[in-house]
């Protein structure tokens, strides 16, 4: 029988499909990089595994895990493709997803902004009597018959899924509980989900929201695993499909199957998680993370070595409050279009060319303007991508940058500046909301730039926002394939009590973490978690009275809890209320499932001088200069070098800036100082 060390991690992107592959054992990694397939995602996923396969020259029987970070989820909210979806609450509750709530998105305008469609219409919301208090009685019995009637309904109107969400049913599940089993038996092969399997905890719309999408992407999201997991059978790899959650940890298909919506922020979760990775590997804990791919920027600070979980996350318009790394998401990325707006100004996205047709540059098909062609135009890329498999059109590329450039009276090669200007100063603004708008100071932070174009982008981002030091991971362009590798299985188990922090029941409150640690314990036999590997922690998310929104405090003595609440408060907004009663609104224990982390693989290589395999005229502002083009894969542990400077590897390229130097740390991260 072959060994079973090798780990397969992939990650499906807008314009391409990142594989990483390594060898648990000793720690050898491979890299693999195809466009993406919108049209059945798992097409790239198998055709990404076999050519990483082909390049290690490993068979797939050797395979012994498969990690899989997804956008399908996400991309079936954004894009309003989800299945027809029917909501079940409590009576007088019919119109909760319409009300909402009665602020505006942030940076809408008050007069122009319209009220996006719901994602299911008052025409399938179904009302049932029956009523749950706030302290779990049971005030009224449901009508078993409405639920009926309401089964029948939602059949006839021709829909997939039923969300089911009754009020206060986070205090008792009971009412759900019989709903879902009626539900099973009147409309059997629908997806039928519940509010206390989804979110259960305050806030009537956004728990509704959350079950409604996550009933919304399972028929999706299920047939997507199904046909996953069959294409890795044919390919012959028979190992356990964990998929990437937005909270940074990954979870069996099946859990997936039952709640994908906690899959929104898939992608770039791991992503996060791989940097927070890296940088701990050169001894770094203060970072910023910007993820550039081909369609968006995603954006993450982590102070102390510590990524923050919020549950305030939006995907699209809709509030999402599940669990989800903290991050800020912008369109901007190399696939971004540039155009001449009604007024005359030049904009850069959120519009994309995607992976179809793409960059002018790649030649096939298009014909706009992209921050990619902008790279070329200006001599930052090598005109020959992943290893040779992909040529670049320099003169399609000015071709286009051409287009946009005679309305506005430039040169091609000012007007790429001015694209690149733009889409920097986009990713700045949101970088900024992660950092100053949170009290960190950026310039106390690594900039860590990664994805596909993160690093032509890494200096310029630094020296706007003041930054001196930025880190390149060594496969920045798969980073988020190989975040995958360093995730752990991790699951969140929460229920709302609201109870004034002085004088509360501790017997009530142990008795509330003693029941979520036994769902932990039930999700860590179903994850098949050895005792050794079993780790969870509690948490409790306070607020000051009558205040909107909570802060999660690692949960202490009672007695320590309102000081450590009240740092905490004083380090996000920079005040305290110490005359303000501290309320603790929901409970939440943290559980996690260890996985064996792969063996380190030490970079090789030389000196810079050894890597250098030819120059290229790069187009600066003050006009043109010769730079030299190396090859990371021949730079060792203490190479440096000044720039400019292009640094070239099978999945992205780095673009060294004038007066900054570059050294190779022992980690295989590039480490790049100013000044």
């Amino acid at each position: 029988m072959p060994s079973r060390d090798l780990i397969v991690a992939v990650d499906i992107g807008g314009t391409f499909t990142d594989v990483t592959l390594q060898d648990a054992a000793t720690g050898e990694a491979w890299t693999a990089k195809t466009p993406s397939t919108p049209r059945d995602p798992s097409e790239a996923f198998v055709t990404g595994v076999r050519i990483a396969l082909e390049a290690a020259g490993r068979q797939a029987q050797e395979t012994g895990r498969v990690l899989h970070g997804t956008t399908v989820a996400t991309n079936l909210i954004l894009e309003g493709r989800t299945a027809p979806t029917a909501l079940l609450t409590t009576a007088g509750f019919r119109h909760v997803l319409e009300i909402g709530r009665a602020d505006l998105p942030r940076r809408d305008n008050l007069w122009a902004w319209i009220k996006p469609k719901r994602p299911v219409p008052p025409s399938l919301v179904f009302e049932a009597c029956g009523r749950i208090a706030a302290d779990g009685a049971e005030l009224a019995p449901l009508d078993e018959d409405a639920v009926r009637t309401a089964a029948r309904a939602a059949r006839a109107a021709g829909v997939a899924a039923i969300a089911v969400c009754f009020l206060h049913a986070f205090a008792n599940p009971a009412h759900e509980r019989r709903a879902v089993a009626i539900l099973a038996e009147e409309v059997p092969g629908l997806a039928i989900t519940c509010s206390v399997d989804v979110f259960p905890v305050v806030r009537e719309y956004e728990r509704s929201m959350a079950t409604v999408l996550n009933a919304a992407v399972m028929p999706a999201v299920s047939t997507y695993i199904a046909r996953l997991e069959a294409r890795l059978a044919e390919a012959g790899i028979a190992a356990p499909l964990l998929l990437m959650k937005s909270n940074g940890g990954v979870a069996g298909a099946e859990a997936i199957r039952r709640a994908p919506a906690q899959t929104a922020l898939s992608g770039p979760a791991a992503g996060v998680v791989g940097a927070r990775a890296v940088a701990a590997a050169a001894g770094i804990g203060n970072l910023i993370t910007v993820d550039i791919g081909g369609t968006s920027a995603d954006i993450c600070l982590i102070a102390k070595g510590e990524v923050g979980l919020t549950q305030t996350g939006r995907v699209g318009p809709w509030p999402l409050p599940l669990p989800m790394v903290d991050m800020v998401t912008i369109g901007a990325g190399g696939g971004s279009l540039a155009r001449i707006g009604t007024d005359g100004a030049l904009t850069v996205g959120p519009q994309s060319a995607g992976a179809e047709p793409g960059p002018a540059c790649y030649g096939r098909g298009g014909t706009e303007a992209t921050v990619t062609d902008a790279h070329v135009v200006l001599g930052h890329l090598p005109l020959s991508l992943l290893g040779g498999r992909m040529a670049l059109d320099a003169e399609r590329a000015r071709a286009a940058v051409a287009r946009v450039a005679a309305p506005l009276g430039l040169a091609p090669d000012a007007a790429a500046r001015g694209i690149l200007a733009i889409a920097d100063n986009n990713m700045v603004g949101a970088i900024r909301v992660v950092s100053v708008e949170r009290g960190h100071d950026p310039r106390d932070f690594w900039l860590v730039p990664f994805g596909g174009a993160g690093p032509l982008h890494g200096c310029a981002l630094a020296e706007l926002l003041g930054i001196t030091r930025v880190l390149v991971p060594p496969a920045p362009g798969v980073l988020c394939a190989q975040g995958l590798l360093a995730a752990d299985l991790k699951a969140e188990f929460t229920r709302s009590i609201a109870t004034a922090l002085d004088g509360a029941d501790t017997a009530h409150i142990e008795a509330a973490f003693g029941a979520l640690e036994a769902e932990a314990a039930a999700w860590f036999d179903l994850e098949q978690v050895a005792a050794a590997d079993r780790r969870t922690r509690r948490v409790a998310l306070m607020r000051y009275e009558e205040q909107g929104h909570e802060l999660a405090i690692p949960w202490q003595d009672p007695a320590a809890l309102g000081a450590a609440f009240g740092a905490a408060h004083r380090g996000l907004y920079g005040f305290d209320l110490p005359e303000v009663p501290v309320e603790i609104v929901t409970l939440r224990v943290e559980a996690a499932g260890l996985l064996p982390a792969p063996a380190p693989s030490p970079p090789a290589g030389g000196d810079a001088a050894g890597a250098e395999t030819g120059r290229q005229i790069i187009l600066l502002a003050g006009g043109p200069v010769e730079a030299p083009v190396l090859d990371r894969a021949r730079l060792g542990p203490g190479a440096r070098f000044a720039g400019p400077a292009i640094v070239t590897q099978l999945d992205a390229t780095t673009l060294l800036g004038a007066g900054w130097t570059a050294e190779m740390h022992a980690s295989g991260a590039l480490l790049l100082t100013r000044g």
